[in-house]
Formats: structure tokens, sequence, C-alpha cells
């Protein structure tokens, strides 16, 4: 019985030590402890992201076909659309843009590759599908895109609003 009370008392002290022992490594020496959630294979956002199947199209339907030009609006250009892309180009769009569209914004100045006059010739007489392209994918060094940002009806009726700019005369 002495024996089984020795026993038991150098057991407990040597509980007591490891539980010290873990805290301290987990506190302060900061060893990570293996879990279950890191010993199974998972990827950080847009870590390594992985390539769109083939034939597949997106949820909101198949923006433009590869080789096949630019799409067709598929929005009328009603009240509802240029008004709602009068709303989505005051809030992602006229800092640099300006109200009008004249690439005057209000941040224009400190942007060394100046925005896009959306009121002239050159911008106004691109398909639609052109500048819808456009606003999805960006122009490299100048615009950033803006798929992530609208939905593809939003891009839509940006290219709605943006038929109604004219240049101030």
């Amino acid at each position: 019985m002495r024996l089984f009370k020795q026993l038991l008392g150098v057991f407990a002290v040597l509980g007591v030590a490891f539980a010290v022992l873990s805290l301290f490594t987990f506190d302060v020496i900061k060893i990570d402890w293996v879990t279950f959630m890191e010993i199974q294979p998972a990827y950080k956002p847009m870590e390594n992201p992985l390539a769109v199947p083939a034939r597949s199209i997106p949820v909101e339907g198949p923006l433009s076909i590869p080789n096949m030009g630019a799409p067709e609006n598929p929005v009328a250009a009603d009240e509802v659309s240029i008004a709602r892309g009068r709303e989505l180009f005051m809030i992602n769009c006229q800092m640099c843009h300006g109200e009008g569209g004249q690439g005057n914004g209000p941040i224009a100045a400190n942007i060394v590759n100046k925005p896009a006059n959306l009121t002239l010739d050159v911008t106004q007489s691109k398909s639609d599908g052109s500048l819808f392209l456009t606003i999805s994918n960006g122009v490299l060094g100048r615009m950033p895109p803006m798929n992530e940002n609208l939905t593809v009806r939003d891009r839509w009726d940006l290219v709605n609003f943006i038929r109604t700019l004219v240049a101030p005369k």
C-alpha cells in the first residue's frame, strides 16, 4: 500500500510538471501544436486558384466567348437601367472620370495615367460589348478591373449610362 501511495505521488508530481512544461511551451516558446485542421489540405483565399474547368459557364452567364468578339448588350437602355448606371457611376467611377465623365474627377490630378474622357468620340464610337469588356477587365496600368466589384447586370447598366454622356459645348 505504501508503494502504491509513493507511485501515485510520483505520477502526480510528473503530471503537474508535464502540465507546467506544456503551458510554458505553448505560451512562451510558441510551439505550434498539431491540430486536425492543420493536417488537412487547405487553401488561403486566392492562393493558387484552380483553373476554370473547360467548357464551364459562370453562374451569372457567359461574359464573352473567347475569340468570338465583344458580347452583345442584353440590357435595354431604358430609364431604370440608365438610372442604375448613373448611381453606380457616381459610386465607382466618378472619383476618376468626374461627374460628367470627362476624366476630371477629384483624384484625377493625382493619377499618372489620366482617366479617359468618356464623352469623346473615341469612347462613344466603341461597341457596347467593348465598353463592357473594358469595365470588366480594366486597362493595364490605367484602370482596375471592376468584374469583382460589379455584377454583370451592373456593368451593362454602366454601359447604358456611359452612352448618355455628352461632351460640353
